[in-house]
C-alpha cells in the first residue's frame, strides 16, 4: 500500500491509509465510505417529502499545511478536476511554508422591517434610548449561547426614504453566534423583539430575517511563493508566476472573467461545505455579494508580487458557517468530516474554508496561464464521458485512456471504442 501514491490506490486503500494515520477511525470510514452514511429515516426528519438519499463522490485533498498543522480535506463534488486541483496546490503551496488562515468573530447581522412608520425621526431616538433593554431582551432568550461567548453585540437603525412602497426603518442586529451558522439564532432574536420595537415606533413589523451578506464575519488566508517552486515542464518559475498574475490581471477589470474567477474559488469552498454539512448555498450568496460590494464584481482573491519577486496570494470573503446544529451534526458523514480535519470551532473551519478557496484559485490560474485549463479536466472527465458511453468495470479505464490517447474525449468516440472492444 505505502508503495502507491494516494490517488492510485482504491477507495478501501485510501479510507485503511487513513485509518492508520490517525486522521479517521472504523466508525468515520463506514460513514465517509456511505456505508453507515445517512440513512433514509434520518433523510426524512431533515427535509420534506423524503424519498430517500442522493449520493455525490466524497474525496480528499491532501497535503493541505494551514498554520502549521497539516490538514487532510474531504470535498464532496461530482465535477472531475476539483480534488486534484486542490491538492495539487496544496503541496505546491507546502514548499512554501502553506497558508496562513483567520476569521473574525463570528459575528451575523439580520434585519427587521419597520413600516408605517408615522414619525421615523422619533422612532429612531425611542430605539437608540432603548437599546440596552432590547439587547437585554435578547439575550434571555438563548443562555447557552451567552455561556459560550455568543450574544448580542450591537443594534443599528437605518431610515430608507423611497423605496417601492415609500420609507420604512430597518433594525440591524448584530449577533454572535459563536460555533453556530446561525441563522435559527438571529431569526428567533428579531422575532422576540418585533413587538417591543413596534411598540417604542408606532410601526408594522415586516421581515424578520438573518443576512446572509456576512461583512462582520470574513475569513482570510494568505500564501507566499518562491518564483522558482513554479516551474513547471514547459515553463521556468518566473514565467509561470507572470502568467499567473496576467491571469489574476484579467478579473480585477472585467466582471465576465471575475465571476468565472469567483466560481472557481467557491468549486473548492462548496465541496468542503458540503462535506461538512454546511449551507453553501448561504455561503454562495455572500461570497458574491461581497464581491459586487463597490458596485462592480471584484475578484475575491488578489495576486502580486513582493520586493523578493516572491508571488503573493490572499482572499478574504464571508464565511458563515457552523459546528454545531443543523445538518453538520446531523449528517454522520459531515461529522467524520469535520474530525478529519481537526476543526473543533466555526473560526478554525473558516480559515480552513479560505485556504481551500486561494488554493483552488491558485490552481486554475496556473493552469490557465500555462497549459490551459482543459488539458487536465478534460483528462480526468475522461472516465465520467466512458461511463456515460455504457462502459462498466475494466472498460472504464481502457476507453479513458484510448480516449486520451486520441485526444478526442466525447460520448461518440467513446461508444466506437466499446464496440471495438
Amino acid at each position: 500500500m505505502r508503495g502507491k501514491k494516494f490517488y492510485e490506490k482504491t477507495p478501501a486503500e485510501r479510507l485503511a491509509l487513513l485509518i492508520e494515520e490517525g486522521r479517521i477511525d472504523e466508525n468515520d470510514a463506514g460513514k465517509l465510505s456511505g456505508e453507515n452514511g445517512l440513512d433514509r429515516e434520518t433523510a426524512n426528519f431533515m427535509i420534506e417529502n423524503v424519498i430517500g438519499t442522493f449520493s455525490l463522490p466524497i474525496g480528499v485533498a491532501r497535503g493541505f499545511i494551514i498554520n502549521g498543522e497539516k490538514i487532510d480535506v474531504p470535498m464532496v463534488i461530482e465535477e472531475p478536476s476539483v480534488v486534484a486541483a486542490a491538492s495539487n496546490a496544496a503541496k505546491l503551496t507546502a514548499l512554501n511554508g502553506g497558508f496562513s488562515a483567520e476569521a473574525d468573530a463570528p459575528i451575523m447581522i439580520g434585519q427587521l422591517q419597520l413600516i408605517n412608520v408615522p414619525y421615523p425621526a422619533n422612532a429612531v431616538s425611542a430605539i437608540r434610548r432603548h437599546r440596552k433593554q432590547l439587547l437585554d431582551q435578547i439575550r434571555s432568550i438563548d443562555p447557552v449561547l451567552a455561556s459560550v461567548g455568543g450574544g448580542p453585540v450591537d443594534l443599528k437603525i437605518k431610515f430608507f426614504k423611497n423605496s417601492p412602497i415609500g420609507s420604512f426603518l430597518v433594525v440591524y442586529l448584530y449577533l454572535n453566534v459563536a460555533d453556530a451558522m446561525g441563522a435559527n439564532a438571529v431569526n428567533s432574536a428579531l422575532e422576540k423583539i418585533a413587538p417591543e420595537l413596534e411598540s417604542l415606533t408606532g410601526g408594522e413589523a415586516r421581515l424578520r430575517i438573518l443576512s446572509n451578506l456576512a461583512v462582520r464575519r470574513l475569513a482570510r488566508a494568505r500564501c507566499v511563493l518562491k518564483a522558482e517552486s513554479l516551474r513547471t515542464a514547459e515553463y521556468d518559475g518566473e514565467s509561470v508566476a507572470a502568467r499567473i498574475l496576467d491571469a489574476a490581471a484579467l478579473a480585477e477589470v472585467d466582471p465576465y472573467r471575475a465571476v468565472t474567477h469567483n466560481k472557481g474559488i467557491l468549486n473548492g469552498i462548496d465541496a468542503v461545505l458540503l462535506a461538512t454539512g454546511n449551507d453553501w448555498r448561504a455561503v454562495e450568496a455572500g461570497a458574491h455579494g461581497f464581491a459586487a460590494k463597490h458596485g462592480k464584481i471584484f475578484p475575491l482573491s488578489r495576486w502580486e508580487k513582493d520586493a523578493g519577486r516572491n508571488l503573493i496570494g490572499t482572499i478574504e470573503l464571508p464565511m458563515a458557517v457552523g459546528t454545531v446544529g443543523g445538518a453538520t451534526r446531523v449528517h454522520p458523514a459531515a461529522q467524520a468530516a469535520l474530525k478529519m480535519m481537526n476543526v473543533d470551532s466555526a473560526k478554525k473551519l473558516a480559515g480552513i474554508l479560505a485556504a481551500v478557496g486561494l488554493a483552488q484559485n491558485l490552481a486554475a490560474l496556473r493552469a490557465l496561464g500555462t497549459v490551459g485549463i482543459q488539458k487536465g479536466h478534460l483528462s480526468l472527465h475522461a472516465r465520467q464521458v466512458a461511463i456515460a458511453a455504457g462502459a462498466v468495470g475494466n472498460q472504464i479505464e481502457l476507453v479513458a485512456e484510448k480516449m486520451r490517447a486520441d485526444r478526442v474525449i466525447s460520448t461518440d468516440r467513446a461508444k466506437e471504442i466499446l464496440s471495438a472492444l
